[in-house]
């Protein structure tokens, strides 16, 4: 069960780091954005369930308690992350950030 729970972990840090790289390598705050949110939700995701497998094949009221309480972190993330996520890139939308590269929004060269 170890050896489950340390890939799952590998794979979440994976993850992760990759998140941290888009935020320094792609060019405009949509790419940044998209990078660093897809990244971080899915290996949030692996290292959650990690948690989760620890905690039942721990055993007993305490690993229990902890797989909960991480069922109820990972709901909240899976929330909150992509809202998140969308109201930054709407207000960088609205405030005029235009991304790298060409132009992409049709409505905005027609009036």
């Amino acid at each position: 069960m170890a050896v489950i729970v340390y890939v799952l972990f590998g794979i979440g840090i994976l993850f992760n780091g990759l998140g941290t790289v888009a935020l320094l390598r792609f060019p405009d705050v949509y790419t940044r954005l998209h990078g660093a949110t897809k990244c971080t939700t899915f290996g949030s995701i692996f290292t959650a369930v990690a948690i989760i497998v620890y905690g039942f094949s721990r055993g007993g009221a305490d690993g229990r308690t902890l797989a909960i309480h991480t069922i109820v972190a990972l709901i909240a993330l899976l929330v909150t992350n992509p809202t998140g996520s969308h109201a930054i890139a709407r207000a960088a939308h609205r405030s005029g950030v235009k991304p790298a590269g060409a132009v992409v929004d049709k409505l905005e060269e027609q009036s």
